[in-house]
């Protein structure tokens, strides 16, 4: 291990896992140990895969798909947890397991998540010319989101206070890496492959309109009433209440939703109750810079 994090990664009384580098980008030790196999990792030509910066609304998005890939249909939806319907081919836990294992032990068609910048996506993705969704949620909501969910998944390192996990969301040093690069390099990739690149507020503002649309990448036309089915149980309501949706099935070891729930607030413009002004300032900054030159851009409230 490079960085000497031990004593910081236990400072909520807990055991945490330790993090390492995989090219420049801060990862858990168990995805580090296993980058090799990762990067070897052989897609099938109709593998749909998720591909989010953490907590840019994967789960609701993997929900989505699934109600569409099954018509509608509740039931199907519920057959598994999220994690074992929808493997993460990065993430090694000891006591939940490998996805790697688990998405090669899948039958195809396989759904497949993942939480990597684009230059870290295994080369066959691309190779085999798979179906890629890809979702960006505004950076200071999704700051606020990532902060929480730091404090109640052991998985991953302790984030420290507020302030300190703001200075290591701006510079990038926090697991999966930069913000701004995740998202601009998703977004300058998306004209050369079968990409289809998506926002969390316009899901917010305009789900059935946006679901239709990810029907029509998957190759399933969707009926108006399947349309507002899916739209209803993919609703954060809805979800959050759902065991197989809302991670309550994992191991409190792993996931302690007393400290914050996994399904915490899925709202547009939450980061005003946690930025002080000094830091909205520093972030708009900060923002503009590394955002300089794309056309990018994002609703940060409505």
């Amino acid at each position: 291990m490079t960085l000497n994090r031990m004593e910081e990664l236990k400072c909520d009384g807990t055991e945490r896992i330790t993090v390492d580098y995989v090219k420049g980008i801060l990862q858990p030790t168990p995805t580090c140990d296993n980058w090799d196999q990762i990067w070897d990792f052989q897609a099938r030509p109709d593998d749909l895969l998720i591909c989010t910066y953490p907590k840019a609304g994967t789960t609701w998005t993997q929900e989505i798909v699934d109600f569409i890939l099954n018509d509608g249909d509740v039931g199907r939806t519920q057959r598994a947890p999220t994690h074992v319907r929808f493997p993460f081919i990065e993430w090694v836990i000891p006591s939940i397991g490998s996805g790697l294992e688990q998405a090669n032990a899948m039958p195809s068609p396989r759904t497949l998540k993942t939480h990597l910048p684009f230059q870290l996506l295994p080369p066959s993705f691309l190779e085999k010319n798979c179906k890629i969704i890809y979702v960006a949620r505004n950076p200071k909501d999704n700051l606020v989101s990532y902060y929480h969910f730091h404090r109640m998944n052991k998985a991953l390192p302790a984030p420290g206070t507020w302030e300190e996990y703001f200075e290591s969301f701006l510079t990038g040093k926090v697991c999966w890496g930069s913000w701004h690069d995740h998202v601009k390099g998703w977004w300058e990739a998306r004209d050369q492959h079968r990409i289809l690149y998506l926002f969390y507020e316009d899901l917010k503002m305009k789900p059935k309109h946006e679901i239709r649309k990810l029907g029509e990448f998957i190759g399933k036309k969707l009926d108006d009433n399947v349309l507002d089915k899916i739209a209803y149980h993919t609703s954060f309501d809805v979800m959050k209440q759902n065991p197989m949706a809302n991670y309550s099935t994992v191991p409190t070891e792993v996931m302690d939703h007393s400290v914050s729930p996994f399904m915490r607030k899925g709202a547009v413009g939450d980061w005003r109750n946690h930025f002080t002004v000094a830091q909205n300032e520093r972030f708009d900054e900060d923002y503009q810079r590394k955002m300089a030159g794309t056309s990018l851009t994002f609703h940060f409230q409505f």
